[in-house]
This record gives C-alpha cells, structure tokens and sequence, in this order.
C-alpha cells in the first residue's frame, strides 16, 4: 500500500513513541525523513538514528528519542505543509516558532534545513513541519 504522506507519517510514530516513553522508534526509510531527521538530530530533538537493512531489502531508521527529566525534548511537533494543503513563505515571511525557542523545518532549493539556518543562507521554500 502506498503512502500519501510519508512525513506526516514519520512525526506520528514519533509523537506516539514519546506518549509511550519509549526510548526507540522505527520508521521505513527514504530520503525526506532522513534530512528532517538529521535537521532534528542537529537541533538537539533527538539523540540520533541509525539505517537498518532488513534480509528482504527494505531499510529502516531506528530513531533515538530524547528525554529530560522524565519529559519529552520534543513538546510539539506538528505538520504544517500537508499534500492537500502546500505552504510555501518566502525568507522574509518565514514564521518563528515559540519566539526563537523553536525550529521550522524548511524543504528549499539548498535542502531540507532549519528556518534560522534559511534566514542565515537567504532562500525560503516549504515549510515542512514546526518543532518545539
């Protein structure tokens, strides 16, 4: 079965995973989860994440949550741009997330990168999801 939304699949199991407190989540692989992962793993969001191989050729991560005194790192992790509804924002409109606290996930023409680091090399694009 295909998936309309594999992001937004990605940030459900993770949403979920921390409800639960566990410590590891998995998720199938491909190359857009691996960006925003590696965004949320330079942020902070996460400990990290690692590729499995499977015998019969699918890959997987395994993704690291991150806890601070019992609570999770990640308060909210939310699904801006969806596949019925694209958002776009150019660099001088990008939104900031909880006054600085947080980071948007932006899809631009360099790459899947954070919102201040978009500021930073002057380009906007899709914004992905918005994390705090």
């Amino acid at each position: 079965m295909t998936m309309s939304d594999p992001l937004g699949d990605l940030l459900t199991r993770i949403r979920n995973a921390q409800v639960r407190r566990k410590s590891k989540v998995e998720t199938p692989a491909s190359r857009l989860r691996e960006n925003v992962l590696n965004v949320l793993e330079s942020e902070g969001y996460i400990r990290g994440y690692s590729s499995v191989e499977h015998a019969n050729g699918l890959k997987e991560f395994v993704i690291e949550l991150k806890y601070f005194d019992g609570a999770p790192v990640i308060k909210e992790i939310k699904r801006i741009s969806k596949p019925g509804r694209r958002v776009y924002s150019s660099v001088k409109n990008l939104p900031r997330v909880a006054n600085g606290l947080g980071v948007s996930i932006l899809s631009t023409p360099k790459g899947v990168m954070a919102d201040h680091r978009a500021r930073e090399e002057n380009v906007g694009g899709e914004v992905l999801c918005r994390v705090f």
